[in-house]
């Protein structure tokens, strides 16, 4: 997922404040997958549970990001779309329900994690971690097509 994303960030990287916003969220959103995930470079030393805490902390940069999208982004593209003709229009409309599918995994996911009082929970963590990335990497291509969408229309 960091190697998409650097290529992104290659790609359409100070084209757009929008995007380069976008992309710098996606950074940190990942870097927290990588720490409770316990990936390289944050592997633990040993095979142990990532804090609470960081869990929770993943959990609040995950619902910062899908909301950042829903709430914010993929309004402004879409409005930027209009620009461009109802071709535009039409491929970010389309692209949006495909994205909206992925929100519903990562809320599930926040709902387990945030408010979790018992630390047992954390022994299904990995398999959580693995189910959420899947759906978060179908995010990206999804979102990066909506990227390309607005980059190819920039001046």
């Amino acid at each position: 997922m960091l190697t998409k994303l650097e290529k992104a960030e290659k790609r359409w990287g100070g084209s757009h404040n929008l995007i380069d916003q976008w992309l710098n969220h996606r950074r940190k959103l990942l870097i927290q997958y990588f720490i409770v995930a316990g990936l390289a470079p944050y592997s633990r030393s040993e095979k142990s549970l990532p804090s609470m805490e960081q869990v929770k902390q993943f959990c609040a940069q995950l619902v910062d990001y899908v909301s950042e999208g829903h709430f914010e982004v993929y309004d402004n593209v879409v409005k930027a779309c209009e620009k461009f003709g109802e071709t535009s229009i039409e491929t970010a409309n389309a692209l949006l329900p495909l994205i909206s599918e992925s929100t519903d995994t990562a809320l599930d996911f926040n709902d387990k994690y945030t408010d979790v009082s018992d630390e047992q929970v954390l022994y299904q963590l990995d398999n959580d971690l693995s189910h959420l990335a899947q759906a978060m990497e179908s995010r990206f291509e999804l979102e990066d097509q909506l990227l390309e969408l607005l980059y190819q229309r920039l001046p």
